[in-house]
């Protein structure tokens, strides 16, 4: 017994000094964050009859660095989401059948742990200036218009993906593979329900104050997903090339950008809405032909007290008509997988645009014209303000067999939105941010949504620590 004691203690010694010294040789750096919001929820809730949700919610993430050699490094990303309470946090466990792991209940089976990132990146592959990123990871392009991570949202988003990037000097281009869905071999052996997407981007500093980046796309979903939860093979193809100039100019912040879409959109033309009924039936193939621009101005008084910025800011999405559904033509802008909560208003109403979602404008596109003001009324202090004005892009009125309304009897104006956020350094690795949003519909926006009147409003306040 002692010698097996003995044996033990010296393997869990020897294996403890070997993971220290590959450790040590690997150049290991651990860092993590947590972020905790209590949010008192209405802004989908536009009936008077229904009370506010208010819960809190966190986010606890542990990265992994190791530069293992001069051309090789890994990072993972561990993160754990969860609702506080929440009785169906990590779903059914063998200790756990009935899926509950509330603090109410013992919890010590919580399988709610996942990863977000793991990939490793090789510099300079075959010798080549290029260095490749492989396995889950973000993908944030251009202040996350077409790419972005969702920023709001806890969980984040990333891609099972492979990434190649070149830079030099003030030239950098980006190439990217991400699976986005893959169905089982033995139910898709000709790959038709997997979906992909492929990007290809340049970026090039030193152009009129700023940088000029072009990017093109292209998504093939094979399974099209008609309806809610159904893989029904209509094709669908989003491919998207565009062109975006930011920077500063006179004194001005400024950005410009301009994307045109094209492929196939049958899936999405006959997404199973209430609303969606100005499509032939008998039609095999529907034409994706789409556009969006945006422009914003900005400009910063750093000599006035509190340091005002006033920004001016138009979004426009195309979108579908009834004439355009009569030609097989679907004119409704897809976002890919863009950042909607950076754009379209913080409430995030307005998100799923472009693939003919109720939850979105139901195809008619978007118009967001917007204010934008920013007041540091202290050290470590910032006040924003955000006011927005929406409409559809393509009448609702004029297009009856979409919308249900005759001709002139609705306007395209969608509502209001004020943003008013507080943002405190409370010290170099913790942020707090207080704010407050309110929403105010009009009839065409009661109309697509079938909802009440009323106001939805919307209250958080959260905490960020890094370490």
């Amino acid at each position: 017994m002692k010698k097996n004691f003995l044996t033990a203690a010296a393997i869990m010694v020897t294996a403890f000094l070997l993971a220290t010294t590959i450790a040590q040789a690997s150049d290991v750096t651990m860092g993590g964050e947590f972020w905790t919001r209590y949010e008192v929820m209405e802004r989908n809730d536009f009936n008077d009859d229904t009370e506010a949700d208010s819960y809190f919610q966190s986010r606890i993430r542990l990265n992994a660095t190791a530069n293992i050699n001069e051309s090789t490094s890994a990072f993972i990303q561990l993160q754990s989401n969860r609702t506080w309470g929440d009785t169906n946090e990590s779903g059914p466990t063998g200790a756990d059948p009935a899926g509950i792991s509330g603090s109410s209940s013992v919890n010590d089976q919580d399988t709610s742990v996942g990863v977000h990132q793991a990939y490793f990146t090789l510099k300079n592959l075959a010798t080549l200036p290029v260095d490749a990123k492989v396995g889950r990871q973000e993908i944030i392009l251009d202040g996350h218009r077409i790419f972005g991570n969702t920023l709001w949202t806890m969980g984040a988003h990333s891609h099972d993906a492979i990434r190649l990037d070149h830079k030099r000097g003030n030239l950098s281009l980006t190439y990217a593979y991400a699976q986005g869905a893959e169905e089982q071999r033995a139910d898709d052996a000709n790959d038709n329900h997997d979906v992909v997407t492929q990007v290809a981007y340049m970026n090039y500093a030193g152009i009129l104050g700023g940088k000029f980046s072009a990017l093109f796309s292209y998504t093939d979903d094979g399974c099209g997903v008609a309806t809610a939860s159904v893989c029904d093979n209509r094709e669908n193809t989003v491919k998207t090339l565009g062109a975006r100039q930011a920077g500063q100019l006179f004194g001005l912040d400024y950005r410009g950008e301009y994307y045109h879409q094209w492929g196939t959109a049958t899936a999405h033309a006959y997404r199973s809405t209430a609303l969606d009924n100005a499509y032939d039936p008998g039609l095999n193939d529907v034409t994706r032909d789409a556009y969006m621009f945006g422009v914003r101005v900005g400009k910063g008084f750093n000599n006035v007290a509190m340091k005002p910025k006033l920004t001016l800011w138009y979004d426009y999405l195309s979108g579908t008509s009834d004439e355009d559904a009569s030609e097989g033509k679907y004119s409704s802008f897809n976002t890919v997988h863009d950042t909607g909560h950076k754009f379209y208003g913080l409430q995030d109403v307005f998100l799923h645009i472009g693939n003919n979602h109720a939850q979105g404008t139901s195809g008619f596109g978007l118009q967001d014209a917007a204010i934008k003001t920013v007041l540091s009324p202290m050290p470590g202090w910032t006040l924003k303000a955000d006011y927005h004005w929406f409409y559809t892009a393509e009448g609702i009125g004029g297009s009856p067999l979409r919308s249900g309304q005759t001709a002139g009897e609705m306007d395209n104006k969608l509502g209001n939105e004020l943003d008013v956020t507080l943002v405190n350094k409370y010290n170099a690795n913790t942020k707090i941010q207080i704010g407050y949003s309110n929403f105010t519909t009009a009839t065409a926006f009661r109309q697509l949504r079938g909802t009440g009147s009323a106001d939805a409003n919307w209250f958080y306040t959260q905490v960020k620590v890094g370490f």
